[in-house]
């Protein structure tokens, strides 16, 4: 697909070739550069990078990192691979190419998979086979961005895994993931800790709504009226009703006795 015919060796300056608009991977790490630049100062650059040619101006494809690592080591000229494709074509070969070498993170993954959609203007399954991944990857890939940015810098900064973030999609409460997410941390759980967290923290506010109200008296004489109250509309409907009362200190007993021939008069 990506114009394995159409491509040529050549030896360019570095300080003219454009930066890719279209780069899906946006943190280049300081430490990571400086341990590139050290390698290519004594191996040389072991894989070219990948430019597109327009209006005479070379364009830079895929290789962003081995590019800023050369100019980072003193390179004044850099091998490319210049490719025969349109500028719609460069973000697919740069993705293409951060994914196979796991260059990105999710989130940028992510990011650049929408912003292909959007380009396309096609389906998740039309991506998918133009990509060549499955539909749930692709699928699985974008919904990592329903966690919110701050979610997503920290679970970065923390070194959570992909399936540790995809555990917490499953919190739709934003203020319970964002309690989950700092338990996660805080405990540096693994994926299956974090998940057997999740699963007893979306139970917990279910056993709350099933709980039933229990009433507390503060004042048993409250229980005692009552009762009074009742023989004696019993007894203002020509009931004889009685009652006998014992108390300890353990308890109070109140017995009612309710005669059955009692006859009402009206």
């Amino acid at each position: 697909m990506f114009f394995k015919d159409k491509i040529k060796l050549v030896k360019l300056q570095t300080e003219k070739i454009m930066p890719n608009p279209s780069q899906p991977r946006k943190v280049f790490r300081e430490e990571d550069l400086k341990g590139l630049a050290q390698s290519i100062s004594e191996n040389g650059l072991l894989q070219p990078i990948t430019v597109r040619k327009e209006n005479g101006v070379y364009y830079l494809i895929a290789g962003e990192r081995r590019l800023r690592a050369c100019k980072m080591a003193g390179l004044r000229e850099i091998p490319a691979v210049v490719a025969d494709c349109e500028a719609s074509d460069s973000a697919v070969l740069a993705l293409l190419e951060n994914i196979q070498r796991k260059d990105l993170q999710m989130f940028e993954q992510a990011n650049a998979l929408v912003n292909l959609l959007r380009e396309w203007e096609i389906t998740q399954e039309e991506a998918a086979k133009r990509l060549g991944m499955s539909q749930s990857y692709l699928a699985n890939k974008i919904r990592l961005l329903k966690l919110s940015p701050e979610e997503q810098a920290e679970i970065l900064e923390h070194d959570l895994t992909e399936r540790h973030a995809r555990a917490l999609l499953r919190v739709n409460d934003i203020t319970l993931r964002q309690k989950v997410l700092r338990a996660v941390i805080e405990k540096r759980l693994n994926v299956s800790q974090t998940e057997e967290l999740i699963a007893s923290s979306l139970q917990e506010p279910k056993k709350q709504k099933k709980a039933k109200r229990t009433f507390v008296a503060k004042d048993i004489r409250l229980f005692i009226n009552t009762i009074d109250h009742a023989v004696d509309a019993m007894k203002t409907a020509g009931i004889q009703a009685q009652t006998e009362r014992k108390e300890t200190d353990e308890y109070i007993e109140c017995t009612v006795r309710i005669p059955k021939l009692t006859r009402v008069q009206v």
